[in-house]
This record gives C-alpha cells, structure tokens and sequence, in this order.
C-alpha cells in the first residue's frame, strides 16, 4: 500500500498503471469503522485498484465546532486499509487540496440539495461536491463509492456527475449497521453511554414507520415518528420526512408506483445523527 500527501505524487503513481486496470475510488474522511471498510471491500472486489482518500473537508461544515470535533485516528485508519489490501492512500492537507482558495463551487442541483439535510445545513452540499469533484479530477477513477447513510449526498454527487458530465461510475452501498441497528458514523464514538444506549432507537422508529407506511396513510406515519421521541430525554427529533427516492421531493400525499425513503435526523446531546430507509 502506498500513502501521498501530495496531488503530484499521487497522480505519477496512477499514471504507472496499466490502462486496462480498473481503479475504484473511496472518498473518507477519516476516523475509519467498518462501515468505510465494507465500502472499501465492495470496491476491492470491483476493482483491479483501489484508492481511499482520507481529507477531513472544510468547506462541507456549516458549524466550526464540529470541523474542530471531527476525529482523527489517521494511524488506525492505514492498519486497518492495509489489512484490506488498499493499493493507494490520499492525505493531503487543506492548502494541498485548495491551493489558498477554501471556498466552495456553486452549484445548481434542481432541488435535491433544497430540503432535509440541505435545508438544515446551508451550503454544505456546495462543499461536498466541490472536494468530490477535486477528487475526481485529480484521481481519474472508473468507479467512485459511496455509503447510503448519506443518501441524500449519493444523489447529489449522481447529479453532480451528470452536471459536469465525469465518465465515472457511482456506486451506492448499503449502510452498515451495528448490530444493535444504529447506522455506524464517526461520531458514534462522541457519545455517552446513556447516549449510546439510546441511539438504537432511531432505526426501531424507522422500522416501524415502515410498517405504518404501508399500511396508513402519510400523516400517520409522521405523527408516529414525531411522538415517539417526545418522550425520548436522550435523543431530541430535528426532522423525519418522507420523500420520493429519486428527485428527494418531500411527499404530501402516497402515489402509486411511487418509491419513498423516510429520512431523519436526530440530536443525542450536541452530536447529530442521520439515517433513512426504504418505505417500499
């Protein structure tokens, strides 16, 4: 496994492959678990290369506090890619990445980027494609993968690619869950134990709207989810919506032939978690 810090560096090792090997590329931001590693394998599996970044991105963090906050366990993170057979780690730092310009492209995403997490976090979608795009352009990979924990952000970066018209693949994997059902994330490991304890509830209610879903009708399931943390000391509700899969429009009324996911997002103390599922 080989480690760069630098674009340059990197970009002359890729150019010593061979043209008829693939190259996959995971995007992280560090503080790696298994749910990055279960992408990293999907890719490996995929692909004749792997690469996995590792740029902890300022320009996708609406509140300072929690770019100060974000973990980091870089030496953990490259045993543990190791492990995985990695061929190539990208570690750049800040000026490496943006060269004295850390600001954000704009772009227009037809909505996608204008409810839920795009709503709560202004101008963070911004800067998740700009850093994605960056990676793009400087690693060239065939196929790129991303965890369906950040649906809304996998859109965004299918929409992103078409936008900009990158001859690339995206690939959605499915969200890695403890085995209690929390959505593995970084932060999982900021919070306290009655925190921890309490946290698995976020998927019990999503299970559960599920089966509410189809079975009533669309008021039921959001006066269902809403209820079910008012009661909750650990763990306050800042959204759940229902929205169509593909345009993210939030659904006022169930069609036919329609496919939804419910998506939430939840406050244990200071630290914010998300997750989603599949309604039908």
């Amino acid at each position: 496994m080989e480690v760069f810090k630098t674009i340059k560096s990197l970009q002359q090792s890729l150019s010593l492959k061979d043209d008829h090997l693939t190259l996959g590329l995971v995007p992280t931001m560090g503080a790696l678990h298994e749910g990055h590693l279960s992408i990293v394998r999907r890719a490996k599996e995929e692909n004749n290369l792997v690469v996995v970044s590792i740029f902890v991105n300022p320009t996708q963090f609406d509140k300072k506090e929690d770019l100060i906050n974000y973990p980091s366990t870089i030496d953990a993170d490259l045993e543990a890619l190791e492990s995985l057979g990695c061929d190539y780690v990208f570690t750049p730092t800040v000026e490496e990445v943006y060269q004295g310009d850390t600001r954000s492209e704009a772009f227009s995403f037809d909505g996608l980027d204008s409810v839920m997490e795009g709503k709560h976090r202004q101008g963070h979608f911004d800067g998740v494609a700009t850093i994605v795009k960056k990676l793009f352009q400087i690693t060239k990979p065939d196929k790129a993968y991303f965890g369906e924990k950040d649906y809304q952000q996998l859109l965004i970066i299918k929409k992103m690619v078409d936008l900009e018209s990158i001859p690339i693949v995206i690939v959605p994997v499915q969200i890695y869950r403890e085995i209690d059902g929390l959505a593995m994330s970084s932060r999982n490991t900021r919070l306290t134990e009655n925190q921890r304890n309490a946290a698995p509830e976020i998927y019990q209610t999503l299970l559960k709207s599920k089966k509410i879903f189809n079975n009533n009708d669309l008021d039921s399931v959001k006066s269902f989810v809403k209820n079910e943390f008012i009661q909750n000391k650990d763990l306050q509700l800042e959204y759940f919506e229902v929205a169509d899969t593909e345009s993210l429009r939030i659904a006022t009324e169930i069609l036919p032939h329609k496919k939804y996911r419910g998506f939430i997002a939840v406050f244990a103390g200071s630290i914010r978690l998300i997750d989603n599922i599949a309604l039908n």
